[in-house]
């Protein structure tokens, strides 16, 4: 549409001039016949012409300018507009999801995806039925493989890919085997030369990204980042100095993806039979996860009664409101572990669901402590509303908490080790064993079944043992 028009207005003013020039030309030359006078009649009209141009590619300009407003810079293209323009600033994978929200999402009621297609690793999804439905997110899959050509493509409502514009659903970008897939119900409606913008720009984007990040692995290896790391890992107990508690034994682990994360844990004896237990996991990753995670921490350790745990969740998420940062919040898992009473009391605001594993007859039981609360700092809380869950301790019980880094590392074929049967049975065989040596275990499987290759997020994880 914006190229038509625009190729349609250049033609119409050039043709303005043209005429306009053999009007000029036909009043002079009627009774001139002589040289000087032909000579005369050449250089008034040359002066005209150039006259005449001039205020031609003034107005075409101003042509253009309309022609864009009208297309490119009105009704639903503006908004697409909007977002490319978004793009243009953005420098990480986090900015990029906060244009996506702001544009793509509340203004244009879009639903996005974005993967990164070699191992189908899911960087994004907006929480709508057709990107988080899994059947919808292996259709496309199966439809645009892996080795996708770098483009821009429609596609129509059976998923697959379409050159027709009018009849398309959404479209799909591919780049360096990044995939964004935006679902819209009128497509139709963009002006068709917008995509090749939106293209451009997101390519220079991925560009960008894997430029800060590459820059930010180096920079993770200097004493200032060395510095910030020892900074935040002095909020987290020592692993060699657990606090010594009457039958329970405790065992963690704590990798960061870089030298600073945004995962964490802690361990607050109450008295002598009684102990919190934390474990959580801040959105993002770098300086910001790291500066909630600190001030997560130092929160919980300074809360007077952490019994009260809806307490203690309510100071958490106002110490992150307060804090203002765009898009940050924590999963968290807060359990008191009783060991007089043989119980434990637990708010799970989100977290990977922790599990007791119970000795029985034929072998571990398996005892999801589900999630119970929303996730903590972003979302308006129902305090009053948020039931602390409890649950019976048997002597023998293992608890395990863990972030998603655990069971969300994939193997070659993109299949989380979470979903599969050998995660299962290393905890059942595991959960016999002393906290040290079952997380030797799982940390061992991590590594196994990822293969060797760099980890996409930070692994924590604590192992509580009971009535020992």
């Amino acid at each position: 549409m914006y190229k038509t028009s625009k190729r349609v207005a250049l033609v119409a003013v050039n043709i303005l001039i043209i005429v306009a020039y053999v009007v000029l030309m036909l009043t002079l030359l009627p009774g001139r016949t002589s040289g000087a006078g032909i000579f005369e009649i050449c250089l008034v009209s040359g002066v005209f012409f150039i006259l005449i141009a001039y205020a031609a590619n003034m107005v075409r300009q101003s042509v253009l300018a309309r022609v864009r407003k009208m297309t490119i810079e009105s009704g639903e293209t503006e908004i697409l507009s909007k977002f490319i323009e978004k793009l243009r600033f953005c420098y990480t994978l986090d900015d990029f999801y906060v244009a996506i929200s702001e544009y793509l999402e509340k203004q244009a009621d879009c639903a996005a995806l974005l993967v990164e297609r070699k191992q189908n690793y899911i960087l994004y999804n907006s929480p709508n039925r057709l990107t988080t439905t899994d059947s919808i997110r292996d259709k496309l899959f199966l439809s645009f493989s892996e080795d996708w050509p770098d483009s821009f493509n429609y596609f129509d409502r059976h998923l697959g890919v379409t050159t027709n514009h009018r009849k398309s659903r959404g479209f799909f970008i591919v780049y360096q085997q990044i995939h964004l897939y935006v679902f819209c119900r009128y497509t139709r409606l963009f002006d068709p030369d917008v995509y090749n913008r939106l293209f451009e720009e997101f390519k220079r984007f991925i560009s960008r990204s894997n430029t800060l990040s590459t820059l930010q692995e180096i920079s993770s290896t200097t004493k200032e980042w060395e510095q910030l790391a020892n900074t935040q890992q002095s909020f987290l107990p020592v692993i060699e100095e657990m606090p010594k508690i009457p039958k329970l034994q405790i065992a963690t682990y704590f990798r960061p993806l870089v030298n600073v994360s945004g995962d964490y844990y802690s361990v607050l004896p109450i008295n002598e039979h009684k102990t919190l237990l934390v474990l959580g996991d801040v959105s993002g990753k770098g300086l910001p996860a790291a500066l909630i995670m600190g001030l997560v921490m130092n929160t919980v350790k300074i809360i007077e009664n952490k019994e009260d745990l809806v307490g203690v969740l309510g100071a958490i998420d106002k110490a992150i409101k307060g804090m203002h940062l765009q898009d940050k919040y924590t999963v968290i898992f807060l359990g008191i572990v009783d060991t007089e009473e043989m119980k434990i009391r637990y708010i799970n605001a989100s977290m990977s669901d922790p599990v007791i594993l119970s000795p029985a007859p034929d072998g571990y039981r398996m005892k999801p402590l589900t999630s119970n609360a929303s996730v903590v700092g972003i979302l308006d809380m129902d305090l009053e509303n948020i039931q602390v869950a409890e649950k019976r301790l048997f002597r023998g019980d293992t608890i395990l908490m863990a972030t998603d880094g655990v069971s969300e590392v994939m193997d070659d074929a993109g299949v989380e080790l979470g979903d599969t049967e050998i995660f299962k049975k290393t905890l059942q065989s595991g959960a016999a064993k002393s906290p040290k040596e079952f997380v030797k275990d799982i940390v061992d499987l991590i590594m196994e079944y990822n293969g060797g290759k760099k980890l996409h997020d930070d692994v924590t994880m604590m192992i509580a043992k009971v009535g020992y």
